[in-house]
């Protein structure tokens, strides 16, 4: 199965600011609320959960923290800690340093018999092999795991509208509004988008609704906004999201100055997109939305439209925004992820020339006309554009989308490895360590006043019932595991409650041998 994101344009790209202490905001009860349930209460969990090597010590942020904690108890394994640490640190190192790092791999942890670096990444995997064998085994009898079992009771907690604070209005939805929030145990702020319940039923958007959340639970990219928490208040159901308070795309391309951006900062947004889509497509999502600016750095949003394509099939459906819809959603044709490499070739192109490619800035033209022109003309290019850039917008805007950049086998891979990107290096941009060419003012506010917000009127004549019900057991399930778990690590939060007793004895709290009601509570 693969997800395809439909709203492809500017405006569904938002940029993050930075700004704020790890600490700052936590609730002065921060420590009740996380406080660690007693081992003994984890029995029934303990049995039932998956217990999966690349899930627990790979996948989940503090299931492989654990774990690397129980390894550097023993020599041998933390020797293998130590391998695959070099190994992911060759796999991010500039390409003119990479055989000499390669090199001091081999003489440091490897045999003679290895000579080339390739031979070094084959490794990795026979790492892993062997760590997932007997080492896993002794790690699920060990303190460390008991411990993991710990911050998985508290990542399933009930979430309810009082897990939050609740902050200015953002924007608004199809559905209702968005508004800042921040978690009262961490301090981490979030955009909660709240899908009012009557509306909702009133439009049929159930599906719709459902539809995007288990998406965004399912992606797990720095380059597509994460879904942290689902849950529901007595009058909406709400998801709780990668907060972008830089902005979205459009409005850093039209309002900063004069339109458009310089080569340096197409090139490293453009990069960005591609990381999102190749991830999604990974899924089978097309995207076809929004993108939103953070910490200078770019994230796909708004999986609203967004679906997921069973494999090997094709879709059909005329979605998108005008002077964004490939040729093909136009001809209502069957497509597969084409259009969203047709969206990519129409943002480069605004971003470059600080107007889209059909249509002039605030030109008045009606649909039909815009459609034509993407059918029917060429995109004309000036002196903004480099020939690197033009070859790019022409390759992604080809009109027929098998000869279209993106579209063929090598996918990703061969819009990655256009001239145009010459400059980026990918591995390092997808481990999170390119500093961006642009950040925005942390105490700026990149969005309407609360004002000039429109507010949404009183749905009347709904009734909700049982069947309403039966729905939103489906979508409030609480916490994210691996956004939950980074939030927990980013605010320090891990840091600061994940402690064990001198010379790594076991707590209290993790001492099989003493009943729950005979812990003392935390202070």
């Amino acid at each position: 199965m693969k997800f395809f994101h439909y709203n492809m344009f500017a405006s569904c790209f938002s940029v993050t600011t930075g700004g704020g202490g790890k600490r700052k905001g936590r609730s002065k009860k921060w420590k009740e609320i996380l406080r660690f349930p007693h081992i003994s209460q984890c029995t029934e969990l303990g049995s039932s959960i998956d217990r999966d090597y690349v899930s627990i010590c790979e996948k989940q942020p503090i299931g492989r923290l654990l774990f690397r904690l129980y390894c550097e108890t023993r020599p041998k394994l933390q020797r293998c800690i130590q391998l695959l640490d070099a190994m992911d640190d060759y796999e991010v190192t500039p390409d003119d340093k990479r055989k000499s790092r390669g090199d001091q791999i081999i003489k440091t942890f490897l045999s003679k018999q290895v000579t080339c670096c390739r031979a070094v990444l084959c490794r990795s995997r026979a790492v892993h092999d062997y760590l997932s064998g007997a080492p896993f085994l002794d790690y699920q009898n060990c303190m460390y795991f008991d411990r993991f079992l710990q911050w998985k009771m508290l990542e399933r907690q009930p979430i309810t509208k009082d897990t939050f604070r609740q902050y200015r209005v953002l924007g608004k939805g199809g559905f209702g509004e968005v508004c800042a929030c921040q978690v009262r145990a961490t301090g981490k702020m979030y955009a909660c988008k709240k899908l009012e319940k009557k509306r909702i039923k009133k439009r049929k958007g159930e599906s719709m609704a459902l539809n995007e959340k288990q998406i965004l639970e399912k992606v797990n990219s720095r380059f597509v906004v994460s879904l942290a928490y689902a849950y529901e208040t007595k009058d909406a159901l709400c998801l709780v999201l990668t907060i972008m308070n830089g902005g979205d795309l459009k409005f850093h391309i039209y309002n900063m100055g004069t339109p458009g951006f310089e080569k340096d900062r197409v090139q490293f947004y453009a990069a960005q997109i591609c990381c999102g889509l190749e991830h999604l497509h990974r899924e089978s999502i097309p995207h076809l939305g929004l993108y939103c600016c953070a910490a200078g750095h770019i994230r796909i949003s708004d999986l609203g439209l967004a679906i997921k394509v069973p494999d090997g099939e094709l879709i059909r459906g005329r979605v998108g925004t005008v002077g964004y819809m490939a040729p093909e959603v136009i001809n209502n044709e069957k497509y597969g992820m084409s259009p969203d490499w047709w969206g990519l070739g129409c943002l480069v192109y605004e971003m470059t020339a600080g107007r889209s490619p059909f249509r002039a800035r605030k030109e008045r033209v009606k649909r039909e006309e815009v459609e034509r022109r993407v059918q029917e003309e060429e995109e004309e290019y000036n002196d903004k554009f480099t020939e690197d850039a033009k070859a790019i917008c022409r390759m992604l805007l080809t009109k027929d989308p098998k000869q279209r950049l993106g579209c063929k086998a090598d996918g990703a891979a061969g819009v990655k490895a256009h001239s145009f990107f010459k400059n980026i290096n990918f591995k390092r941009m997808e481990a999170g360590i390119v500093d961006p060419p642009f950040v925005p003012d942390p105490r700026a506010v990149y969005c309407k006043d609360v004002l000039d917000i429109e507010q949404f009127s009183t749905v009347k004549g709904v009734n909700l019932d049982q069947t309403d019900n039966d729905f939103y057991s489906k979508f409030a399930t609480g916490s994210v595991s691996i956004p939950w778990q980074n939030e927990m690590i980013e605010t320090e939060c891990f840091r600061d409650l994940n402690v064990f007793g001198p010379q790594g004895t076991r707590p209290p709290d993790l001492d099989w041998n003493q009943s729950s009601e005979g812990v003392l509570p935390r202070c």
